[in-house]
């Protein structure tokens, strides 16, 4: 049987095509018969099989030998070793050593000139043995006809291969074209990733600025819609104040007498026209009526050669419970102030050794009892009351009195006695030559130091109230002989002003306060200490403590007993205590009170 062809398409040998493939192998079979009838001379077989065992020595082609399993087996395959191989085997495997040896394996279709001497010898197989020879070549057959299948295939394969290979370098090409543009565009990418990073730090630092930007305009809007608000009512303060002058002014333009003639009052006091121009000098109309008040009563008072008791009771002050007729002392001005400073010499003391403030109406009382004696204790206690009661005109007297029945709080005088220590040392300091005098620069920046919250217009009108005394000049000023008093307790017209001041200030604070408060009808012991906060920033903790103390009458223990107060109550009793403003004005309200100028700010407080 003849070989297929290396090339070509191999048909199957039922279609009418295997005709022509028989043809085409006619010369190959031809070929092989030559071969064959050759060999047919060199060895027989006799269309038989041999029966030599595979195992048997020799050399053997393609031999597959599988290992003995049994010593029985072993000796078997020693005992064939001496039997010899078939010729016709020794033939056809020295045939195929010769045609593969004398092939060219280095060709491109080695493996197909390879596949040849194999085919011979099955074709001298299938020749050979005749019993065989239908279904060995209907073997051989079909793997011929698969192997030309194949080829074709392979054949029909061959331009997709060579268009596949061309795609596969245009695809190579166009990745490796992708692969640069996708590093140039990386790059580019990159960059601009690094520029949008940039970018937007920029913008989030712009940002961040824009939203504090927000935060101080709005600031600026509230602190503007409040101080709006505070000019509202201040404008409206303003209106309803002058509304009321005006039909004040109107009424005493209506009713109004000249003025008196004050002089006249010299012919009946005592003293006569020397200790009536003491009396009047500085003083208004208003004051001159008290003035006249207190020598009527002064001259009525020395009449009375005794009181009439209050009584035991409770509502009476413990200094003035006594039944019956109390001897009338007639203690003269002079005596009465020196009593009252000597009485605050020994508190102070006293409060100083206790390490707490007593009481001032239980102390007056023991400081005359131990002074005067049991007996004699009311007698003084009631001709002093009765005197500081009449002198309203004298500060130490009225201030005691107020003190003494309640009506404003005893800080109030030590407050002013510290303000006044205070400006009294920072003067002295700014002494270097210690002669009792100061340059009227040298004073003004003592008065700042001493008072850093006063305005301008203040430290002016002090300044002008110390040139009063005939030793101070334009150049030079007396501070020394400033802080003096007569012998009846009055001060000098520049401690007057420190007191005037005060007061005004005080009043001026407290009326922020309500402010602050707005048109709240009562007020807790929490809203009390945000307004404060609010007016006063520089407030210290206790200071704020004691402004509640005051406010509320209750000690720092009893505070989440007290509830709430009127508002008209809290301002009252912070009135009649030692309230002053601890540091500068806030911003906003400071920004409102320049706006109008500092004088016009003053004068409306």
């Amino acid at each position: 049987m003849a070989l297929a062809p290396s090339l070509g398409w191999a048909p199957s040998l039922h279609s009418p095509e295997s005709s022509s493939y028989q043809i085409q192998t006619g010369s190959l079979k031809h070929t092989l018969l030559k071969k064959r009838k050759t060999l047919a001379y060199r060895f027989s077989v006799g269309g038989r099989l041999s029966t030599w065992p595979a195992y048997a020595s020799g050399q053997a082609i393609l031999q597959n030998q599988k290992p003995c399993c049994s010593p029985e087996g072993r000796s078997k395959k020693l005992a064939s070793l001496t039997i010899a191989k078939p010729r016709y085997l020794e033939e056809l495997e020295s045939y195929l050593r010769k045609e593969l040896q004398s092939l060219d394996l280095t060709k491109e279709n080695a493996q197909e000139l390879k596949l040849q001497p194999y085919r011979e010898i099955f074709e001298f197989f299938i020749e050979d043995f005749k019993t065989y020879k239908p279904l060995l070549s209907a073997i051989k057959n079909e793997y011929e006809v698969t192997l030309a299948h194949l080829r074709e295939k392979i054949r029909s394969l061959e331009p997709l291969k060579a268009m596949l290979v061309c795609v596969s370098d245009e695809c190579t090409r166009q990745i490796v074209a992708l692969q640069e543009e996708e590093k140039a565009e990386i790059t580019k990418l990159k960059k601009e990733k690094l520029y949008l990073l940039k970018l937007i730090d920029k913008m989030e630092e712009e940002k961040g600025s824009l939203q504090t930007q927000m935060e101080v305009l709005q600031k600026d809007f509230d602190d503007l819609q409040k101080e709006y608000d505070t000019l509202l009512e201040i404008h409206q303060e303003t209106v309803e104040e002058r509304d009321c002058f005006y039909n004040k002014l109107q009424q005493v333009q209506r009713s109004s007498t000249p003025r008196p003639d004050w002089a006249k009052c010299a012919e009946v006091i005592s003293g006569g026209p020397v200790r009536w121009s003491y009396l009047e000098e500085g003083k208004t109309s208003d004051q001159l009526v008290d003035v006249l008040l207190e020598e009527i009563g002064t001259g009525l008072l020395k009449e009375k050669d005794s009181f009439p008791g209050l009584g035991k009771g409770d509502k009476v002050p413990v200094y003035l419970r006594y039944e019956g007729q109390v001897k009338n002392k007639k203690l003269n001005k002079k005596d009465v102030v020196n009593i009252v400073k000597e009485i605050w010499k020994e508190k102070v003391s006293a409060d100083l050794q206790k390490g707490k403030q007593s009481s001032l109406p239980e102390f007056f009382l023991n400081y005359l009892q131990k002074r005067y004696g049991d007996a004699s204790a009311f007698e003084w206690a009631y001709t002093i009351y009765e005197n500081i009661k009449l002198y309203r005109s004298n500060e130490a007297m009225s201030l005691f009195y107020d003190i003494l029945s309640g009506k404003v709080d005893e800080g109030l005088y030590h407050g002013q006695n510290q303000l006044i220590s205070n400006l009294l040392k920072e003067l002295t300091a700014s002494d270097s030559s210690n002669n009792g005098t100061l340059m009227t620069e040298q004073f003004n920046l003592a008065l700042r130091a001493a008072c850093p919250l006063k305005s301008n217009d203040q430290i002016q009108e002090l300044i002008d109230a110390s040139r009063y005394k005939a030793q101070s000049t334009e150049d030079f000023i007396d501070y020394r002989s400033l802080f003096m008093e007569d012998e009846e307790g009055n001060a000098e017209p520049f401690i007057a002003k420190i007191r005037s001041q005060y007061a005004s200030e005080k009043q001026e604070y407290l009326r922020e306060l309500r402010n602050e408060l707005g048109h709240m009808p009562e007020v807790k012991v929490d809203d009390l200490k945000t307004a404060f906060g609010a007016i006063d920033p520089a407030i210290d903790d206790l200071t704020l403590d004691a402004y509640i103390c005051l406010a509320f009458q209750a000690s720092k223990e009893q505070w989440d007993q007290t509830g709430s107060l009127p508002v008209d109550t809290v301002v009252e009793r912070l009135l009649a205590g030692d309230t002053k403003r601890i540091g500068p004005l806030p911003e906003e309200i400071y920004t409102s009170l320049s706006e109008r100028g500092e004088a016009e700010a003053y004068n409306y407080c």
